[in-house]
């Protein structure tokens, strides 16, 4: 079954459970993976899927800073809460050995050194990384085996 597959039988679970507020969760990925079909013309595979949370996982925690800073606890729980929910459809992650492996590979292929080198290292890591890690983790493992 595929990822999109998942997603929306998990919908229709949420909604014979009554369960308001992951089910509003599970509704707000769709339309983002709509949206996304719709704007690129475009059927979404798995990979695509995961790029979708990614972001969407990135911008609830860019609220959640917000909101803390503001005060606005009760809302930061609730992206919180979201964020859970979504996390639930990403792959298992890479852990930091992992990812520093596979950074210095990289390096090691393309024959990199430098920070000026940080963007050549950055888009081959995303092709290959994408989904199995969260590109913040990647970004500082090129920064540490571009310097070192």
């Amino acid at each position: 079954m595929s990822l999109k597959a998942r997603i929306t039988e998990d919908m229709k679970t949420a909604m014979r459970a009554k369960e308001a507020e992951r089910l509003a969760t599970i509704r707000l990925l769709l339309a983002a993976m709509k949206q996304k079909e719709v704007d690129e013309r475009i059927e979404l595979d798995d990979a695509a899927v995961v790029g979708v949370i990614d972001k969407m996982i990135k911008q609830r925690k860019d609220s959640i800073t917000a909101f803390n800073q503001a005060g606005r606890t009760e809302l930061a729980d609730k992206e919180a809460a979201e964020i859970a929910v979504l996390e639930a459809y990403l792959p298992q992650r890479l852990g930091a050995d992992e990812i520093a492996a596979e950074v210095k590979a990289i390096v090691a292929e393309l024959g990199a050194s430098g920070p000026g080198d940080m963007g050549k290292v950055m888009g081959a890591a995303k092709q290959r990384l994408a989904g199995k890690a969260e590109m913040g983790q990647v970004s500082a493992a090129v920064k540490a085996a571009l310097a070192g």
